[in-house]
């Protein structure tokens, strides 16, 4: 059984992680290469099989006229020197003329009783005769008596009365002087005659034309992974300008905001004729709905705001009067009926927590619409030490830990809205903690400016809610309870205070464990 790697275990080198590009590249040469390999194999086997034709042939020249030589009597000593010939091992036909260079030949006596090896020789380059190691006789008396051609046919049988050849010359790899190309034929007087000519002139051949094979392959290949690179990234090019469209769309804040989406395809890429035009085309598409539906939803984002703003704004009117003729009539609390009184209470109080709503939501609306905040030199120290303080009385049964640098952290901004974000951050921990808890303020300075920190040991924010803590009336109940007197507008208002201070916020909260990050340039 076989299992895949794992894909984190997939480094570079696997292919599924390589580009379009490279992934064509490679193709490309990978199939030139299989194609150049086939063409060197079938060449190489082709001049092979021709050479070893035209071997063969001589080889049965060769063994015919040394049968015929044999079959002569031995010349005279005076003809014999005419002849160039000189006494040494091996038969004598290897000294007559028309014998080619490097020839090996032997003289077997194959009669029943009495098979023995009668002599056997080389022909050197210098045209003497050499003799043979014992094993190379071994190999030719072997080789004689397992390729033994058939009894010699009758005068004229043959063409141009000459006999036909035995078998096929065989290739044997002679000890001391390599390998030959071996023949066997009869002579007259009825002796086997073995005779062979080399291949390394055959072998020599194949390997200058297999070596200039692997260097034209080489130069081919070379120039065609040059030619490919300049064919697909020209040929890439339309879908590497559609790829960098999609990157560019990525990037856009998509998710908040006034989005406008200027980008799009050139019409060059987007050719409805070709696949990536297609794709070009597709692209755009998908982009004219995406930009329709981002002005739809902030068309009715900036209705929903307009609303909020204008009513909340109304609202502001009789909830002032509301409260103060409420505090008009709790001024005779003493001349009114109990049950009377503590319905006035209850106006009172319900008043205060709407007119704070009302006012968190002017807030929002403000920020909303991009209006600027005051830029003055604020003191963060300052605002800390006030706002543990202030939550020290509004949450006793908290342990709260106050942690400042040694010299005043001093930023740019709008005091009353920096004090609110700690005082939302503070009441958020008292809120949603146990009694015994301890929160801690720290305020730092970094080389990127100010770095105020809220943690507690409380329970943690559930993982499922932490994503949605910033967005608008965003409860841990989701019952709408207000058991815990919470409105969903403290984080948000305290995100969107901190966007328009050009800062950042950050959360972290495990199980014992809430941490809000806040830096500030």
């Amino acid at each position: 059984m076989c299992s895949s790697r794992p894909a984190e275990h997939r480094g570079r080198w696997w292919p599924g992680g390589w580009s379009l590009r490279t992934r064509l590249l490679f193709g490309q040469v990978g199939l030139l290469a299989l194609v150049c390999l086939g063409i060197g194999l079938g060449a190489e086997l082709a001049l092979r099989g021709y050479l070893l034709h035209q071997l063969d042939g001589q080889v049965h020249e060769v063994a015919r006229r040394s049968a015929v030589l044999s079959g002569l009597p031995p010349p005279r000593p005076a003809m014999a020197r005419e002849l160039g010939q000189h006494p040494g091992p091996g038969p004598a036909f290897l000294d007559a003329p028309g014998q080619p260079i490097g020839v090996v030949a032997a003289v077997v006596d194959d009669r029943p009783g009495s098979i023995r090896l009668l002599s056997a020789g080389k022909l050197t380059r210098n045209g003497e005769r050499i003799g043979l190691s014992p094993a190379a006789q071994d190999q030719l008396l072997q080789f004689a008596l397992e390729s033994e051609p058939p009894p010699p046919p009758p005068p004229g049988a043959g063409r141009d009365g000459r006999p036909e050849p035995g078998r096929r010359p065989v290739t044997v790899d002679l000890d001391g002087v390599g390998s030959y190309r071996l023949s066997t034929e009869h002579d007259r007087f009825g002796r086997l005659t073995v005779s062979g000519l080399p291949t390394a002139g055959l072998d020599a051949t194949l390997l200058r034309v297999l070596w200039t094979l692997v260097v034209l392959s080489g130069v081919a290949l070379l120039i065609a992974s040059v030619l490919g690179v300049l064919i697909t990234r020209r040929a890439l090019a339309p879908l590497t300008r559609v790829a960098a469209t999609a990157r560019r769309v990525a990037g856009l804040p998509l998710d908040r905001g006034e989005v406008e989406l200027p980008v799009r395809v050139p019409e060059r890429d987007a050719d409805p004729r070709t696949e990536v035009g297609q794709m070009g085309s597709a692209l755009n598409r998908m982009l004219e709905h995406i930009a329709a539906a981002l002005s739809t939803r902030q068309a009715s984002e900036t209705r929903v705001r307009t609303f909020v703003a204008d009513a909340s704004h109304e609202l502001r009117t009789p909830l002032a009067a509301i409260r103060g003729y409420t505090e008009l009539a709790r001024r005779r609390d003493d001349e009114l009926p109990p049950e009377v009184a503590h319905a006035l209470g209850r106006v009172a109080s319900e008043s205060d927590r709407m007119t704070h709503l009302v006012e968190d939501l002017l807030l929002l609306a403000r920020l909303d619409s991009g209006r600027p905040l005051e830029r003055d030199e604020v003191d963060l120290s300052h605002l800390a030490v006030d706002a543990v303080s202030d939550a020290h009385v509004a949450g006793p049964e908290h342990v709260w830990k106050l942690e400042l640098s040694a010299e005043p952290v001093l930023v740019t901004g709008d005091a009353m809205r920096l004090q609110q974000v700690l005082g939302n951050l503070l009441t958020n921990a008292r809120l949603h903690t146990p009694a015994g808890t301890t929160v801690r303020l720290a305020l730092a300075r970094d080389d990127r400016g100010a770095v105020l920190t809220v943690a507690d040991d409380g329970p943690g924010i559930p993982a499922e809610l932490q994503p949605e803590v910033f967005e608008r009336f965003s409860r841990g109940d989701s019952s709408r309870s207000r058991r815990d007197g919470g409105t969903g507008l403290g984080l948000a208002i305290v995100a969107a205070v901190v966007r328009a201070h050009h800062g950042g916020i950050e959360l972290n909260s495990a199980s014992g464990s809430t941490e809000f990050v806040i830096r500030l340039p």
